[in-house]
């Protein structure tokens, strides 16, 4: 078993786990997303009026959708297909109908899920550990010990690819350096198992897998992957040579990196 993932597995089956991993993924009631009144009233002549293909084209406008639906992500695409699917757009109009212009309201007004605040929770993380986040030229010329590039997804995947060579199809959740080594990771809160969270696990893998380049590449992995239990997500963990381990590591791997 990989030396860090039987760490992580210790970790996370003993006291204490959860409540330091609140410091890395802290939950807390966000605030709803509130609805402009002149949106409201423009929402609720649509609602009224009975024109289907109006009122969808301004729910789809607003950040939350208020049903879900498996049509909706293709209608946004463009207007356009509002008009050549008026069936598909009367079904989910009729819906949307069905619950009332309030319960309407209150789900388009809904706070974020919480796995989809993970990545940003994490990213937010980082520079409670310590080190300097810094600008790519900075950061190429770093040697006092450890250090995180800056940036977004685009700017992670443009380094990887064209200084460290790792042919990338999107962008690491963080690229670091320790002394000369470079270290690119995926980081994942695994709530439960199954649907999603098997394929945010599997997508945690395929940076493993894959070889190219100079870069140490690891997944940073919390939650139920570290239960000691018979599921697919352990045992494929208790697998696996590459190294995956808990966010409360990270900072004792990269150290260990620097004193190579």
């Amino acid at each position: 078993m990989n030396e860090w993932v039987r760490k992580s597995i210790e970790i996370a089956n003993s006291a204490g786990y959860l409540d330091k991993l609140q410091e890395v993924y802290p939950v807390f009631q966000e605030t709803e997303r509130e609805i402009d009144l002149e949106v409201k009233k423009e929402l609720k002549q649509s609602y009224n009026g009975g024109d289907d293909i109006t009122l969808i084209k301004k729910l789809l406008e607003l950040p939350k959708f208020p049903v879900k639906d498996p049509y909706v992500a293709f209608l946004r695409k463009n207007d356009i297909f509002l008009e050549y699917n008026p069936q598909t757009v009367n079904r989910i109009a009729e819906r949307i109908r069905a619950m009332g212009f309030e319960a309407m309201i209150e789900s388009i007004e809904e706070p974020k899920e919480f796995n989809r605040q993970i990545g940003t929770l994490f990213k937010k993380w980082i520079p409670k550990i310590g080190y300097p986040i810094l600008p790519e030229a900075e950061f190429e010329d770093y040697d006092k010990g450890i250090a995180f590039l800056q940036g977004g997804d685009a700017q992670l995947k443009d380094f990887a690819n064209r200084r460290v060579g790792c042919n990338l199809d999107k962008g690491p959740d963080f690229l670091a350096k320790a002394r000369e080594i470079y270290v690119i990771g995926e980081a994942k809160f695994l709530t439960d198992y199954g649907g999603h969270q098997n394929a945010q696990f599997e997508d945690a893998l395929r940076l493993l897998r894959g070889k190219k380049g100079k870069a140490i590449r690891i997944a940073v992995l919390d939650g139920v992957v570290w239960i000691k239990d018979g599921t697919k997500m352990y045992r494929t963990i208790c697998e696996l040579e590459d190294t995956a381990l808990t966010a409360l590591l990270l900072k004792r791997f990269l150290e260990s990196l620097k004193r190579g």
